[in-house]
């Protein structure tokens, strides 16, 4: 409910007077304490105000109205989205080539909606570049979201050409267009390589005095000044160098405190970080979001009211906390885990098991956790294939989670990881697991005419399965995909449950190739095979050798990780 102040606006707003139409405007628009958040019905006081020729309005117009509201009356606001272009806006530069231009008519002439367009290409928006690459003729790559103002700091940096100076405020679309863009162009070309390049030292002395630029002239224009996307990855990269709250996080290495205070003034990360934040980049929202939980990404507390032990704190708001605030740390984190930073599912996962988390729920942190996995995190890879392997009891499948999980952090070069899979899916190396598959080679032509035999061979040869695991085998049951489950209990009662790992692409092929040659018969005693005694005949007589009468499996020589 609106308090007194913000009715005495209300009215005084309807009343005509252009100075409160433009302060509630701003009100809906960011929202308040006594009034929500409200778009449209910000965009229709701003234009209200805006009418009344105030600049400030279709600044605000330009800059924070979606391309998606402005549709719904283009005629009437695109005034607004060109006049907020001519002051320096290149997101209402993007805005108004999108409510001007035709895309179903790629030569349709308009030439300064075409400039807008072309300056918001050169500034890094990856829509404009997509939308200018269809004027163009050429193929376009993967179409970006239809937002109209895409501000992701994380976007890879684009050729040289497209880094351009901001226009100073009140410089019209003609006099930009007719601004030499190279030396704008060289100096974020040179950054790029230096940051791609991995020259720190280098990279924050070219970047350092930009973003101080960026940070000035965000405090004389406040909310009327919105980022590019090249300055918002600027003042991100010069926080994730200053502050060490992402230390070896995305493989990035930060400055030793020491260095980073030497170069910075305090306070500047902390300023860099939440600009950056605001404007949807990623890692500044995730330095953020372990800021509030007073957190490193696996869950450790901090002493201080930051990301690390010693580093600077990024957060005004929780730096002098006492307490961690876990609320604002789970909206920051989701918002840099929507943007594809698996760390922040990571963290999230972290932020669920707390003891002081009041709103502690196990279920919650194995979804993130998962969730991390599937996007590649080495760590939540490991940790689900241990909360697989330990779950095991409960549900022996839980066994083929835990070897697919190890498996991925295996492969991304975890030592603990490759340990585990050696106690959980061993390949058997004793005799009675390698005699079977020896037969293959020297019986290959008596085996030609019994292609199911012959398989089952081939399959203790591949995988070193025991005589009677070989013969008894479910094939299309035990293929997981990454792994085969041998389980022949039910027909042999002394062998024993077991995990062998697909570890090739060889051994995948080959495994293929024998799943389709099962697909449509049944592995039972009741099918063409027979029992298991049938077949231990049948093996014995076509391939006349004579096989040890002792069917045990050899089960004492596997011995499974408790």
């Amino acid at each position: 409910m609106a308090n007194r102040e913000e009715l005495a606006i209300i009215r005084n707003a309807r009343a005509g007077q252009v100075a409160a139409q433009l302060e509630l405007g701003k009100l809906y628009l960011f929202g308040s304490a006594g009034l929500p958040q409200s778009l449209p019905t910000a965009l229709h006081w701003l234009e209200r105000a805006a009418r009344q020729d105030c600049p400030p309005a279709w600044q605000l117009i330009g800059n924070h109205i979606p391309l998606e509201l402005a549709q719904h009356n283009a005629t009437a606001v695109a005034q607004w989205y060109e006049r907020a272009y001519d002051d320096g806006s290149l997101h209402a530069g993007l805005v108004f080539a999108q409510l001007v231009l035709d895309p179903a008519t790629p030569s349709q002439q308009h030439p300064k909606a075409v400039q807008a367009l072309e300056d918001a290409a050169r500034a890094g928006f990856p829509h404009a570049q997509w939308l200018l690459s269809q004027r163009q003729g050429r193929p376009p790559a993967a179409q970006p979201g239809t937002r109209a103002a895409p501000s992701s700091g994380a976007a890879q940096p684009a050729p040289a050409s497209r880094a351009a100076e901001r226009p100073p405020a009140g410089q019209s679309g003609h006099e930009r267009a007719r601004r030499p863009q190279g030396a704008g162009a060289a100096q974020y070309a040179a950054l790029d390589e230096a940051w791609t390049a991995r020259r720190r030292d280098d990279y924050l002395a070219h970047a350092l005095p930009q973003a101080r630029a960026l940070i000035g002239e965000r405090g004389e224009q406040g909310e009327m000044r919105r980022f590019a996307p090249d300055e918002i990855t600027l003042l991100s990269r010069c926080a994730r160098l200053l502050d060490p709250a992402l230390d070896g996080v995305s493989g990035l290495q930060a400055l030793d405190a020491g260095a980073a205070a030497a170069c910075c003034q305090p306070g500047e990360p902390a300023v860099f970080w939440e600009l950056a934040a605001a404007e949807h980049d990623p890692h500044a929202q995730l330095a953020l979001g372990l800021r509030c939980a007073r957190m490193r990404v696996d869950g450790r507390r901090c002493t201080n009211g930051g990301g690390t032990a010693n580093g600077p704190v990024a957060d005004v708001h929780v730096a002098h906390a006492q307490v961690a605030n876990f609320k604002k740390a789970i909206r920051w984190l989701n918002l840099a885990g929507e943007q594809g930073l698996a760390e922040a599912w990571y963290a999230l996962s972290r932020i669920y098991i707390k003891p002081e988390f009041s709103q502690r729920n196990v279920a919650d942190a194995q979804r993130y956790l998962e969730r991390a996995a599937e996007m590649g995190y080495r760590d939540a890879q490991l940790e689900c294939g241990h909360n697989a392997w330990r779950a095991r009891r409960e549900n022996e499948n839980n066994d083929v989670r835990a070897v697919y999980w190890l498996q991925q952090a295996a492969a991304q070069g975890s030592p603990e990881a490759v340990e585990l899979l050696r106690k959980i899916a061993p390949r058997a190396t004793a005799t009675p697991y390698t005699e079977t598959g020896r037969l293959l080679a020297s019986h290959t032509d008596a085996l030609a005419a019994h292609p199911l035999l012959a398989a089952r061979i081939e399959l203790a040869a591949l995988f070193d399965l025991s005589r009677a695991e070989a013969l008894l085998l479910d094939v299309g049951a035990a293929d997981q995909g990454h792994c085969l489950v041998i389980d022949i209990r039910a027909s042999y009662g002394r062998s024993k449950r077991r995990l062998v790992m697909v570890e090739s692409a060889q051994e995948r092929e080959a495994l293929d190739r024998i799943v389709r040659l099962f697909e449509q018969v049944d592995c039972g005693p009741a099918g063409p095979e027979g029992n298991y005694r049938q077949r231990l005949y049948r093996l014995r007589t076509l391939l006349n050798v004579a096989i040890p009468g002792n069917d045990a499996d050899g089960g004492a020589d596997i011995e499974l990780a408790a």
